[in-house]
């Protein structure tokens, strides 16, 4: 796969699922340039939105963005150092701990001029939302978390293990197995899987990973944080990470029973978006 042709499949989920209002910029930040793909109004409270690790991109927000541009301006955000429309990952200083994660999403809200926003980030990225609101209260308004991973639990062992050949060799055969695996069969986006088969393989910086957010910083926390996790996700134990999550006063906790780790957020279960949208309203 070339970065060409990642390009074109990046630019046809824009094309075809995004509100035809919706924009491009790119910003700097001190990991290299990051591209933010917006919609709404543009004097609207603002909302950012953080996808899942590697080749998910800010694309795959697209249901989630036509419900919340009817009534903020959202920023969906490409992450530092993985496949997007920013600079390539080997072109700019890696990312490689939790504070330069906080670093780049700093640069990247200055350089969009917000002060303070919403924020959302499914799976990799609702790990970067909830420690960027620990060390940055001032700065968000309001979090959403969207089945958020290695954050109240840590990932299941059989979900590491299925991902194991992706994340040592990845391809565009073994990326669509494993979705399939993970989502059950479940229908996805044609464009998004096209997306993503295209992202396999690309060059991508390793994530950060680790650490869990402890106890008593979970509940030092004051930012109103609704927590959605997918029912069916094998990612991690839902039980467990919802029990972890209702200790924190600040955080309300909903279980999406047929929604599974990858369904979100392109295929989240009907009203999902809805339910986010009332939330930041409120």
């Amino acid at each position: 796969m070339t970065m060409q042709a990642f390009h074109a499949a990046y630019d046809a989920v824009l094309a075809s699922r995004w509100p035809a209002d919706t924009d491009h910029t790119t910003v700097p930040t001190p990991y290299g340039p990051t591209r933010v793909n917006g919609c709404g109004p543009r004097h609207a409270p603002p909302v950012v939105l953080l996808p899942g690790g590697g080749s998910a991109t800010s694309t795959a927000w697209f249901a989630t963005a036509s419900v919340l541009g009817r009534t903020h301006r959202v920023h969906a955000v490409d992450l530092a150092g993985a496949p997007g429309r920013g600079a390539s990952p080997g072109g700019a200083p890696p990312v490689r701990t939790v504070a330069d994660l906080m670093a780049w999403l700093d640069a990247v809200l200055d350089a969009l001029d917000i002060d303070d926003t919403a924020l959302c980030g499914h799976s990799y990225g609702g790990w970067i939302s909830l420690h960027y609101a620990l060390r940055s209260p001032r700065r968000v308004r309001r979090l959403v978390l969207l089945d958020p991973t290695n954050t109240f639990v840590p990932f299941s062992p059989r979900y590491l293990l299925r991902a194991l050949p992706l994340l040592l060799r990845p391809t565009p055969a073994r990326s669509r197995s494993f979705l399939r695996w993970e989502t059950g069969g479940a229908p996805l986006d044609d464009s998004w899987l096209a997306l993503q088969a295209h992202g396999a393989g690309l060059p991508a910086a390793r994530p950060v990973t680790g650490p869990r957010p402890g106890p008593a910083e979970l509940r030092a926390l004051r930012t109103p944080t609704l927590l959605l996790l997918a029912g069916r996700s094998r990612a991690h134990d839902v039980r467990a990470a919802a029990a972890a999550a209702r200790q924190v006063p600040a955080i309300r906790t909903e279980i999406l029973p047929d929604a599974t780790h990858h369904t979100l957020p392109t295929a989240s279960p009907p009203g999902t978006d809805d339910r986010i949208a009332a939330f930041l309203r409120q």
